[in-house]
């Protein structure tokens, strides 16, 4: 089989919601066995950006915040959304700034990721920020946000220990930890 060629055909879309941030479509589909299926298909009208400042002395900014859709607390990277069409890079660099105050320097992309694609065409990107300057931060009427510095090898170990769960925190963190022999 060629993995390069989509197996599954599309007999019929339907939109059934949407707003501004996604669209949510009902699928009629031929699975790649020639069965009748149906797929729900989650697609993002913006691209998810994360970034990981690492100042001079190894230590990183953490985003805290609760999640309306988890109903909990969660402790991540500063994230934020792309709109299709915009660069990620300056997408990224808002978000650090909005999110902690902190203007880098210097960017490095780190990964290209797909954040959960059984259900979802969400792409997301991820940079490490570094020569970082402090400034005023201006979250989003919609963010409650605390900002937390600790040491890199502290935000790792909270991703393997539970206290990150956040796919983009814990994709990049793991690739900075192994990149860096942290």
């Amino acid at each position: 089989m060629n993995t390069t060629e989509n197996p599954w055909k599309t007999l019929d879309s339907t939109v059934r919601y949407e707003n501004n941030w996604l669209t949510l479509r009902h699928e009629n589909v031929l699975t790649p066995a020639g069965t009748p299926g149906i797929y729900g298909v989650v697609s993002f009208k913006n691209k998810a950006v994360g970034v990981i400042p690492i100042d001079a002395d190894g230590n990183t900014y953490l985003v805290g915040q609760y999640r309306y859709t988890l109903e909990e607390y969660t402790w991540e990277l500063p994230e934020g959304g792309s709109p299709v069409g915009t660069d990620p890079l300056e997408s990224a660099q808002r978000e650090l700034r909005e999110e902690t105050g902190l203007i880098a320097a210097k960017w490095t992309k780190l990964a290209r990721i797909h954040t959960s694609n059984s259900a979802t065409d969400e792409e997301g990107f991820i940079y490490i920020a570094e020569e970082l300057t402090p400034g005023p931060h201006a979250p989003e009427e919609t963010e409650d946000l605390q900002v937390q510095k600790v040491p890199l090898t502290e935000a790792i170990n909270m991703v393997m220990d539970g206290r990150i769960t956040d796919s983009i925190s814990m994709a990049g963190l793991l690739m900075v930890a192994r990149l860096r022999g942290v």
